[in-house]
């Protein structure tokens, strides 16, 4: 884990329920170890995780049901027929979302607007906070298509991007801005924007 946690270890969000999704970039192998960080520093935080497809070849799912403490919900529509509809659930569960970290396919897919998968519909379709923390290959921060994807997405009022940071590509040895930002900063980044929606609520409201 990084270093520079001390400080934001003793920050208290205002959420209560967070959705924690992680998507397929290998950052997602250090998924189980923020979630011990959660539970440790954050225990008044019900957090529920989601992973995608591409996600379970990078970060064992029995991991990161045991450190959360709560059965792991896969990204996939059920194939048997069931009670509540995934998607509704999760959309109207969460106080804030938080994808740690985003594929650049996943923040193309968010950002052109796809619903094909139960989380993607929910986060479509959600009010709350949602925070997304991309992990690119080289080059990827720098595309057109991500550019593109990134000021849709900034447009979106309830939508934060924490930028990737300075990191060293296991393919190719040279380091860019391609890595994902910690956990730690996209949750602060949701916080700030969760109190502006608040904030703006009520201004409405006293209108």
């Amino acid at each position: 884990m990084p270093d520079d946690l001390h400080e934001t270890e003793q920050f208290r969000f205002s959420f209560r329920r967070l959705l924690l999704v992680g998507t397929g970039a290998l950052g997602v192998c250090s998924l189980p170890g923020w979630g011990g960080w959660l539970r440790e520093n954050h225990p008044y935080l019900e957090t529920r995780v989601v992973l995608t497809r591409q996600a379970t070849a990078f970060v064992a799912p029995a991991a990161l049901t045991a450190i959360g403490g709560k059965p792991l919900v896969h990204d996939v529509w059920p194939a048997e027929p069931q009670v509540t509809a995934l998607h509704v659930e999760l959309c109207e569960w969460a106080d804030a979302v938080a994808v740690f970290p985003a594929t650049f396919h996943f923040v193309s897919r968010f950002a052109l607007g796809l619903a094909d998968t139960p989380v993607m519909l929910a986060l479509q379709c959600s009010s709350a906070p949602i925070g997304l923390s991309p992990a690119l290959p080289p080059g990827g921060f720098q595309s057109h298509a991500m550019r593109s994807h990134l000021v849709a997405l900034r447009e979106r009022p309830n939508v934060v991007v924490a930028d990737p940071e300075l990191g060293r590509s296991v393919t190719t040895g040279v380091v860019g801005r391609g890595a994902a930002a910690p956990l730690p900063a996209l949750l602060e980044l949701i916080e700030k924007r969760r109190t502006e929606l608040a904030a703006g609520q009520d201004e409405g409201e006293r209108a």
